[in-house]
């Protein structure tokens, strides 16, 4: 039995049998929000608005609201982060100097944002990660899988040094720091981690993956598939488990599995277990705890105390901005389940009431168990239909299902067709037998029966459904050209102004389509 294997037995039996109380999620989230404060009362952020009188508060969480505003990526860049990242000036918003910056790759934005992570912060993640890995128990998976490697599909894990810190995206400094003693169970190595180039690090991969016995997998979806789908070709093979054939457990996060699976479960010679994670450049925020079911835990004992912005027209505007520094908030004792949350985070990297960008339904509020939504700035709403990505991704599983049309990708955007609206689609399907007709018919339909307001506005405000089909290659050469190609980037659903202007102009460039 390998060292894992060995940990994973001791960890879960520790967890069975320790008979100390557990903290409440609530008293927890009260322990990380003092810690949190205290740790950081010293640094500018923490002196500006009043960190010690916060801690000195009869109501700490009440008076940290009151004296810290709410803010977005550019509020926190452009006022604070900006310090540390150019001028590598220590005790900005976290004690010490800034080591990473994580360039994201989120899709509310096309610019570059440059987020601060610390060793606290990787501390934090690692130990959320654990935490997953041990609750994998769960899931009747057999001892020995866990001797098996694992397989994780990321980006560089060679950073660029700036000044007296690195940037690159987050996975690949997860993969720098990983502990020496596990890098025996982890595939690919540093010399194919190292390579800069996407492409090339896929080829290796492929060239070397029949080497391996690989029994787990952690990935974005995408890029997993595209993986997969070259080891087949290159080696010959019907399915990838002719050559893994203890490949058992895929943990996936980063995006909406639903699109991919259909397709994706094509490469498999038998089932394998799903487990979905909820991690962004900016920390870990939650896991699948339990087999055959959507939600995840919300880790929160992890170094983030979050906060809950009810998603609506009092908070948000429009195009998905909060109204107000001061936005109304939710604690977790106040949540309810099966509404809409946009969360604000503080977190151990020096985030501050930093609005995340994600909205979130909790299906359980006393295990803390909740479900991505969509983005703030994600949805799809040119008329009053209000579709969130939850909607989109379900809607087009659905048509998948009933068209058997094997989708790949997507995007919609709301374009305006004289007085009214329409919504134009980008898809990539396998089936050549299926028209953008049919598929317009389809999840129009899908999407009446999952959203009255859109069944409102197909008949008053909505003109149109326009599908344009496109080669699965088109979305990922647009992502090239936008520098995104690596194993945290993500097709974003819903295109938007810059967004769409830039898509646009690339299909336009390369002759797919007129408009």
């Amino acid at each position: 039995m390998s060292i894992i294997g060995s940990l994973i037995r001791q960890g879960t039996r520790l967890g069975a049998i320790t008979g100390r109380r557990r903290l409440t999620p609530l008293e927890q989230q009260h322990i990380q929000l003092f810690r949190l404060l205290n740790k950081a009362r010293n640094t500018a952020f923490g002196r500006y608005h009043g960190f010690q009188e916060a801690l000195s508060a009869p109501d700490v969480a009440a008076a940290f609201t009151k004296q810290t505003p709410a803010t977005d990526y550019q509020g926190m860049y452009d006022r604070w982060w900006v310090q540390a990242h150019l001028y590598d000036l220590p005790d900005i918003c976290w004690p010490g100097q800034t080591p990473y910056f994580a360039l994201s790759s989120g899709t509310s934005q096309a610019s570059t944002k440059y987020l601060p992570v610390t060793a606290d912060m990787m501390r934090g993640m690692k130990r959320g990660s654990r935490r997953m890995f041990f609750d994998m128990a769960r899931f009747g998976i057999p001892d020995r899988q866990y001797t098996k490697q694992m397989l994780m599909v990321g980006s560089c894990t060679r950073p660029k040094q700036e000044g007296q810190h690195f940037t690159g995206d987050l996975s690949g400094i997860l993969g720098l720091n990983r502990p020496i003693w596990l890098e025996p169970y982890y595939r690919p190595g540093r010399d194919i981690t190292d390579l800069p180039e996407w492409s090339e690090r896929i080829e290796r991969i492929a060239a070397e993956a029949p080497g391996w016995d690989i029994g787990f997998a952690v990935s974005n979806p995408m890029w997993l598939q595209l993986i997969l789908e070259r080891i087949i070709e290159r080696h010959g093979l019907r399915h990838i488990h002719e050559i893994w054939p203890d490949f058992s457990v895929f943990v996936h996060g980063g995006v909406f599995f639903e699109p991919y699976k259909a397709s994706f479960e094509k490469l498999l010679g038998r089932p394998v277990q799903y487990v979905d994670s909820y991690m962004a450049s900016e920390g870990f925020f939650a896991y699948q705890n339990q087999p055959g079911r959507r939600d995840m835990q919300l880790l929160t004992d992890c170094g983030i105390y979050f906060e809950f912005v009810p998603f609506n027209d009092a908070n948000f505007d429009e195009n998905g901005d909060l109204r107000s520094s001061q936005p109304h908030t939710l604690t977790l004792a106040e949540v309810r389940p099966f509404e809409n949350y946009a969360l604000l985070i503080s977190t151990n990297a020096g985030a501050w009431r930093y609005l995340l960008g994600d909205t979130v339904q909790f299906t359980d509020t006393r295990q803390c168990l909740l479900q991505l939504t969509g983005r703030t700035k994600q949805y799809l709403s040119v008329c009053g239909e209000h579709l969130s990505i939850d909607n989109l991704n379900e809607a087009v599983r659905r048509t998948d299902g009933k068209l058997r049309a094997g989708i790949r990708e997507f995007s919609v955007a709301g374009v305006k067709t004289g007085a009214r609206w329409a919504h134009q689609w980008y898809v990539a399907v396998e089936n050549p037998q299926v028209t953008p007709e049919q598929f317009a018919r389809a999840v129009d339909e899908e999407l009446c029966r999952l959203n009255d307001d859109y069944a409102t506005e197909r008949r008053y405000a909505l003109q149109e459904i326009r599908v344009q089909f496109l080669p699965n290659e088109t979305f990922l050469n647009w992502l090239e050209k936008r520098g995104k190609m690596n194993g945290q980037a993500k097709i974003p659903r819903v295109l938007k102004s810059g967004q769409l202007a830039d898509f646009e102009a690339f299909l336009m460039g390369i002759g797919k389509v007129s408009l």
